[in-house]
């Protein structure tokens, strides 16, 4: 689709025509591509490890810093921090930008480029060689100002979300930001978003890649430019006039019960999980009237060594949350809330009545979070058939299922909210009003605020539903089964094996596809129907092709059984791993669950095939 800000399709396609053929060129000795690293590296630390690793004559150790370059896609850079081609540092990410900004400059007209500017955020990453988000974030900034560009660069670390509200909120050419989310505490990011607030789209990114690797040279001398980047005055600090209108329209659009808030004696505890999260969801609580939450004191100030968990990710379940566990009990707490460490995503979880605590899943969020905010627009006086929910295809069938019966327009997508968000703009360009846009790896997309997975105003959302149902004397969990007996028992389960060689996951799709001769059968259980999304082959469609955009830069079949089971199984962008996405619906709980259980083991087993591959499988329960 045409992405706003950014060439259609078809500039894409012949714009590697209009270019210059390139001249072979002789592979460069890895001490000649050492020596033109030094010239413009300006990180002590890393320019003296390349330097003592080249007089050290260590030749595997340079191939594996500077031989391959980190690759730009759909989700910008993203790796570990360190020197050379193939890590997160400021070199990678200049030479990123100028390719980023020789795109703008070939697809807008450049006095309007200059004048809307380009935001920038970062959060709190580093690491022991001497790189950090904001160095790599004032270095992105350094390339926008040397061509005369706005820029509107934040002053300290940032939640995720206030860099695509800014894009919207000032109409920025462009935004990016300094993140590897929920990665390990080794790697950094960094995510660009278009003009329409939302994150890059295929197949902008091919031309993205190309004016990178054309536009490697320094523009400028960014030791001195970076450095001195914040005293520019094309260089804006707008975070407290950012902070003020984020708040003020999430409160105005999304509160509607602050009263309620203000009187509730519901204790809620959070926890950032090391991140940035803190002052921003604080203050959304604070905005819509709740009582203060309950911290975590141990994972709620920014540390990038992430020192209390061992993957940063509220998605792995009770296991990062055990210190939450821990503070809801001295608490009397019943309901955590929790961001992964830049505040895009939110985990929830509630203590039952037998002592244990429930996690919600994505899927089940995005149901209550959906039916919340529909209900809402509703009782508003909204026109139902001019609402919308959207969801990845990997995400639970249950919003549709509200969708048919409520009278809303249900849209699926592609895995990401690249794909999720552009959808969204497309609908509201058509008049609908957006809900809740979701995807089942904890993402929630609350109304219009902005044109991605915010988790902070998702938190704030969900504790005033929450306040509601506690208010008549309910739980979430019992909200839940109610909207499961009226929409339908849908059952599911995702999971992953750790697939070390991106190789391996690419030979287990070939041997599933066999030539185009797809399993017929999987265990004792009859495939119906098989869509390949990389390929775009799909078996239920009178041309044998997908609705949705196929992608050959992943792999993904989705398999639907005779049982109504649909099962999506993908490669990682972001990382090692091999996904697994099983559902299944039906009025009798208990049976769809044992059936759905079986199903899950014996797809993976026979599918995946974890031991021969030697892979790792926690299991699923």
């Amino acid at each position: 689709r045409p992405f706003q800000g950014f060439p259609c399709a078809s500039w894409v396609e012949t714009m590697s025509g209009d270019r210059p053929s390139k001249v072979a060129k002789t592979v460069a000795s890895i001490e000649e591509i050492a020596k033109a690293w030094l010239e413009i590296d300006y990180v002590p630390q890393t320019k003296k490890l390349v330097q003592d690793l080249l007089d050290a004559g260590d030749k595997p150790a340079l191939e594996k810093l500077l031989r391959n370059r980190l690759a730009f896609g759909t989700a910008g850079l993203r790796g570990a921090m360190g020197a050379g081609y193939s890590r997160m540092n400021p070199v990678t990410v200049w030479q990123c930008t100028q390719g980023i900004v020789a795109y703008l400059e070939k697809t807008m007209d450049s006095n309007k480029l200059k004048s809307d500017g380009i935001v920038i955020g970062y959060d709190h990453r580093d690491d022991a060689n001497g790189i950090d988000s904001e160095m790599i974030a004032r270095a992105a900034a350094a390339v926008c100002v040397h061509k005369g560009i706005k820029v509107y660069l934040y002053p300290t670390i940032v939640c995720t979300p206030l860099v695509p509200f800014c894009v919207k909120a000032k109409g920025c050419a462009a935004g990016m930001m300094v993140t590897a989310s929920h990665n390990p505490k080794a790697d950094n990011g960094y995510k660009m978003y278009g003009a329409n607030g939302a994150q890059l789209c295929e197949p902008h990114d091919v031309a993205i890649a190309e004016l990178i690797l054309d536009n490697l040279q320094p523009w400028t001398d960014y030791a001195t430019a970076s450095t001195s980047v914040r005293s520019s005055p094309l260089c804006i600090d707008n975070l407290e006039e950012m902070k003020t209108a984020y708040f003020k329209e999430m409160t105005e659009t999304l509160c509607f019960h602050a009263a309620d808030n203000a009187k509730s004696d519901l204790k809620i505890v959070y926890t950032a999980m090391h991140g940035v999260g803190t002052p921003f969801t604080t203050k959304a609580f604070e905005m819509f009237g709740h009582k203060p939450l309950i911290m975590v004191p141990e994972q709620n100030t920014p540390d990038p060594t992430f020192p209390t968990v061992a993957y940063p990710n509220p998605e792995e379940g009770k296991g990062a949350l055990e210190l939450s566990f821990k503070a809801a009990k001295a608490s009397g707490a019943p309901l955590v809330v929790a961001n992964d460490p830049d505040a895009d995503r939110l985990a929830v979880a509630e203590l039952q009545e037998d002592g244990q605590w429930r996690m919600f899943s994505g899927n089940e969020i995005g149901m209550l979070l959906s039916h919340w905010l529909f209900t809402k627009a509703k009782d508003a006086g909204a026109a139902v058939d001019k609402l919308a929910v959207v969801a990845s295809t990997v995400s639970s069938k249950m919003t549709r299922a509200l969708a048919q019966k409520e009278g809303l327009r249900f849209e699926e997508t592609l895995t990401g909210f690249k794909w999720i968000c552009n959808k969204k703009a497309d609908l509201q360009a058509e008049g609908y009003k957006v809900v809740v846009a979701f995807e089942e790896s904890i993402g929630f997309c609350c109304g219009d605020l902005v044109n991605d997975k915010d988790g902070v105003c998702a938190a704030a959302v969900f504790a005033e539903m929450a306040v509601q149902v506690y208010g008549k004397g309910s739980t979430v969990a019992k909200h839940m089964t109610e909207l499961y007996e009226t929409y339908g028992h849908f059952i599911s389960r995702q999971g992953y094996v750790i697939v070390p060689d991106p190789s391996m996951t690419v030979s287990i799709f070939e041997r599933l596809r066999a030539g185009g001769k797809y399993p017929q059968q999987v265990g004792k259980y009859k495939v119906a129907q098989v869509r390949d999304l990389t390929i775009g082959y799909d078996t239920s469609t009178p041309d044998k092709t997908t609705s949705l955009p196929a992608s050959t830069s992943s792999q993904h079949i989705t398999f639907t059984f005779d049982n109504g089971c649909v099962a999506n199984l993908r490669g990682s962008g972001t990382e090692p791993k091999l996904k697994y996405y099983v559902e299944l619906h039906g009025s009798d709980k208990d049976k769809v669950t044992s059936e759905l259980l079986d199903m899950v083991k014996t797809i993976v087993l026979e599918c995946l095939e974890p031991e021969k591959n030697g892979l790792t499988w926690a299991g699923v329960e």
